[in-house]
């Protein structure tokens, strides 16, 4: 006797009570295409459905927003007649799969969601995450994605200027792959995602259709693998849902769309993202309150014999649905040709229709030619807007108490201070050297530093002097310990990072990748973290413009580490030189900026450090800080960059943040630059050398009273640690060795643990 087979819906990720409110929705049964339809934009990738009740709690309004969350890209005016669109997205699930064609779609796909804003985008950043490299499959990985962001990026001709690499076991198999980018418009070209006028054309743009992608991040990133050891990642029947990018026509499509937009022929405009067709249909009908028919047997397909519910699900790469008048087609399709852009009308936008209850509906209709039989016939709007909103159960980890008492803190170090510092040290340089990051040389500050910095300049802009600089920050093992406190000392870290390049943060994205939300523990990480972001944006004055939830991080029942990637966009008003890097000078003294001790516990905690995590211990409790110390240290130090662009005292040579691996760690990376050695003094222990306190920073300056006496007049707290000078890098009588011992194990220890993985 044979089981039953699983029910459509099911198949198709639908619950039970999901079935019965699209029953109520449509007053009558779906048929086979509106349940796939559904499947697609109700998933947990499109819907956000288990994440929505809480991301409302986050700031999203403030001094030059111009577009907040909701659309494909948030957009800050950053003056001088230009602004800038930011979007940060995952395309973790895909990545596992197939890394190269994961990572490669991911970066086209926040391609469009900032060219559809009529945005040219100027630069993207990659935080990226990946197990242990003991591990051989983690090389593949590893190497898989980097080529996969490099061959697309670069071929595009869009620049990588930063981003991050994280190594835990947690990610073994959930690689998480984020990607970030950024562009600049001038003001009047900003367009939205809006369908309206009865009688516009829906114009198909860019590749055709096939069935790589069919069901795509919507259906991966809905559903965790099950896999006891990331086997499942390979599983060939996941591999038609990764998409396949082609950079060279992602190119043709950014010049005919932002042509398009210049010379006014697009009313509205959204880019083919996760689930296809039916999302930007459904999406610009809504949103302008217009039904719209849908003709499936015009839209140009790479395959035969697909299936209405493939060409409307299917989310092949470089497609974008552009509105437009009838009287401009003729226009669009000409300028299309000319950038060999492939266009068709697949669409018209038509009147609302009559609900079951007598009351105007906008409907989406799915057609067999324009005047044909309806396959389907949906409110726009309950496929891109009203799907279920879950309060799901939340509960904080029965063990989170035990784990917090597990203090690494007052462990001490098993060999010498020297030898943990060496084992800290990781230039990720092997990464960010594959990728070009100086494409429309707009690039002041590329990858290596705290932050990236940009001209804000491009063909069609109008000339300013203005910067942008963008930083990607996270840290799993602070947000493992407390996901509160860890987002918000998480974004304090990205501010600081701005502030070395003489930034100021005026907008934050978010990347939220957390593990299974039907697991009680996972919603309470992300409701905490949630709240962490809204506390320190709130503390800071800074508005979430827009973010990405990916959920089901998961394989054999195991979550990733709750890991929030936040992205900060910082502005400089006047771009005159280039900002003091590591490279500190013979002779510099250096001094450190900034609260040295927790405000509460321990002076130096050692909770969910680096060192502490070299040691297998992921117990312990985060330190605590003043956002208001932290806000005037960080506009001291953006300041002081500032002065030294200028030429003006007290001069700064290098600077850099305390970060990961505390002030060790940091001094160390500033040696290896500057190719000098230093002499310091003043840390009291390898507690104070290692602990990860936000808001702290290394300044060296040829000058070191004028800055002592700045730092007076801020509120700011300083001290001096010592002087640049020999070969020896040297701290107290915790740390001694060479610098040349110092900078080949630096610069080596990745290159050596992807040869060993093999």
């Amino acid at each position: 006797m044979t089981d039953a087979p699983e029910p459509l819906h099911r198949a198709l990720g639908l619950t039970d009570s999901e079935l019965d409110d699209i029953r109520a929705v449509l007053g009558r049964d779906p048929n086979h295409l509106e349940l796939a339809l559904y499947g697609v934009m109700w998933s947990e990738h499109c819907s956000y459905k288990s994440s929505r009740i809480h991301l409302k709690r986050l700031p999203t309004e403030g001094p030059g927003v111009l577009v907040g969350p909701g659309e494909n890209a948030g957009v800050m005016d950053a003056g001088d007649g230009i602004a800038v669109a930011i979007r940060i997205e995952s395309h973790n699930h895909p990545s596992a799969i197939e890394p190269y064609q994961g990572a490669a779609t991911g970066v086209g796909g926040i391609l469009r969601d900032v060219f559809t804003m009529g945005a040219r985008p100027l630069a993207v950043m990659d935080p990226l995450f990946f197990g242990e490299l003991t591990d051989a499959r983690q090389r593949w990985l590893l190497e898989g994605v980097v080529s996969g962001i490099s061959g697309y990026g670069n071929s595009v001709g869009v620049p990588t200027i930063g981003g991050e690499l994280t190594f835990d076991d947690c990610y073994a198999s959930n690689p998480l792959v984020n990607v970030l980018c950024t562009g600049a418009l001038p003001v009047e070209r900003l367009v939205l995602g809006i369908a309206s006028g009865v009688g516009n054309l829906a114009v198909l743009l860019g590749s055709s259709t096939g069935r790589d992608g069919i069901g795509g991040v919507s259906v991966l990133a809905s559903a965790g693998f099950s896999g006891e050891d990331g086997a499942a990642s390979l599983d060939d029947a996941k591999r038609p849902s990764v998409q396949v990018g082609d950079p060279y026509e992602e190119k043709r499509l950014i010049e005919a769309c932002l042509e398009l937009l210049d010379r006014g022929l697009v009313v509205g405009i959204q880019d083919l993202g996760g689930a296809g067709l039916v999302c930007a249909t459904s999406e610009t009908a809504a949103r302008g309150g217009v039904g719209m028919d849908v003709d499936v047997t015009a839209v140009p397909l790479r395959e035969r014999g697909m299936q209405p519910y493939e060409i409307m699900t299917s989310e092949s790469q470089e497609r974008m649905l552009a509105i437009v008048t009838p009287e401009g087609w003729p226009a669009v399709a000409a300028l299309c040709a000319k950038w060999e852009v492939r266009a068709t009308v697949v669409g018209r936008v038509v009147e609302p229709g009559i609900g079951p209850d007598g009351s105007p509906v906008a409907y989406l209709r799915i057609r067999e030619g324009f005047d044909g039989p309806i396959l389907a016939e949906v409110p726009a709007k309950s496929l891109a807007d009203d799907a279920p909103l879950y309060d799901r159960p939340r509960r904080r980890p029965l063990d989170f108490d035990e784990i917090a008492n597990d203090d690494p803190t007052e462990t001490e170090p098993r060999g010498t201070c020297t030898d943990d510092l060496l084992a800290m040290l990781i230039d990720p340089a092997w990464v960010y050297r594959q990728y070009d990051s100086q494409l429309f040389l707009n690039t002041v500050v590329g990858p290596g530093r705290d932050a990236a910095l940009l001209r804000l300049a491009g063909p069609g802009l109008p000339a300013s002097k203005r910067g942008i600089a963008l930083s990607t920050d996270s840290n799993p093992r602070w947000c493992a310990l407390n996901p509160r406190s860890g987002t918000a000392a998480t974004l304090a870290e990205g501010v600081a990072n701005l502030a070395c390049v003489g930034a100021t943060a005026i907008a934050v994205v978010n990347c939220l990748n957390f593990g299974n939300p039907e697991h009680p523990e996972v919603m309470w990480q992300l409701s905490e973290s949630i709240d962490g972001m809204g506390e320190a944006c709130r503390a800071l004055g800074l508005p979430v413009i827009g973010g990405n939830v990916s959920l089901y991080n998961e394989s054999g029942g195991r979550d990733i580490d709750p890991t929030p990637v936040l992205g900060l966009l910082g502005l400089v008003e006047t771009l005159i030189a280039l900002p003091p890097g590591w490279n500190y000078r013979e002779g510099d003294t250096i001094v450190l900026l900034g609260a040295r001790q927790s405000t509460e516990g321990h002076p130096y905690p050692l909770g969910g450090t680096r060192w502490a995590t070299l040691r297998g211990r992921h117990g312990g409790r985060l330190g605590t800080f003043s956002f208001e110390q932290f806000a005037r240290t960080a506009g001291l130090v953006t300041r002081l960059v500032a002065d030294a662009c200028a030429g003006e005292a007290p001069s700064l040579s290098a600077v850099h943040d305390v970060s990961r691996g505390g002030i060790g760690v940091a001094l160390a990376e500033m040696a290896c630059v500057a190719n000098f050695g230093v002499r310091a003094h003043s840390i009291a222990s390898h507690q104070e050398l290692f602990t990860e306190l936000p808001g702290r920073f290394l300044v060296a300056t040829s000058r070191p009273e004028e800055l002592l006496a700045a730092a007076a007049e801020a509120d700011v707290p300083a001290v001096v640690l010592g002087v640049a000078s020999g070969t020896e890098f040297a701290i107290d009588s915790l740390v001694a060795v060479p610098l040349s011992r110092l900078q080949s194990q630096r610069t080596g220890s990745l290159r050596a643990s992807l040869d060993a993985a093999g």
